[in-house]
């Protein structure tokens, strides 16, 4: 692959999605699109009350990625995207049969995920639904896998030594 035009950051919540994306954004010099802000509010509101997403409640949410993802590319652009995206089928909406996209899987184990989503301030996601992130996550196998024990500022590194 030359140059991606899109490097979308996956994986559970609190694998550092967003830490990564906004870091890698900022060394690439491309714009940062933070999947959350793509939940409609009754997804957020959902997540707080500590109830998971049924596929009914993605796919709207997964669209508005979409989209996004093709009006940087209908203008000729290039962005850093960050989504869970655990299933297989999330990630063939998004990326679909685009050859420009570099998909970057975030992983770690349970206890240091959750561990991360505990002492999150602010956030909506109920830490309560860890584990339904890892029992739906289906891990990619057509990713760059870097696992979160590394500091950001390495992972965002490697994610640009691949890059090329």
């Amino acid at each position: 692959m030359s140059t991606p035009r899109i490097v979308l950051v996956t994986g559970v919540s609190g694998s550092g999605k967003t830490t990564v994306g906004t870091l890698l954004a900022h060394r690439l010099g491309w714009p940062y699109f933070e999947g959350d802000d793509f939940h409609p509010k009754p997804n957020r509101e959902r997540m707080a009350q500590g109830l998971p997403l049924e596929e009914s409640h993605r796919a709207p949410w997964l669209a508005a990625l979409r989209t996004c993802m093709d009006q940087v590319r209908a203008t000729g652009g290039r962005a850093v995207f960050s989504c869970s995206a655990l299933r297989e089928s999330h990630r063939e909406q998004l990326v679909g049969e685009s050859d420009d996209v570099l998909l970057v899987h975030l992983t770690g184990d349970y206890r240091t995920i959750h561990g991360r989503v505990v002492q999150r301030q602010g956030h909506f996601f109920d830490p309560a639904l860890v584990a339904s992130q890892f029992e739906t996550l289906e891990p990619p196998r057509d990713a760059l896998a870097i696992d979160v024990g590394a500091t950001p500022e390495a992972i965002v590194e490697l994610i640009v030594q691949a890059m090329g």
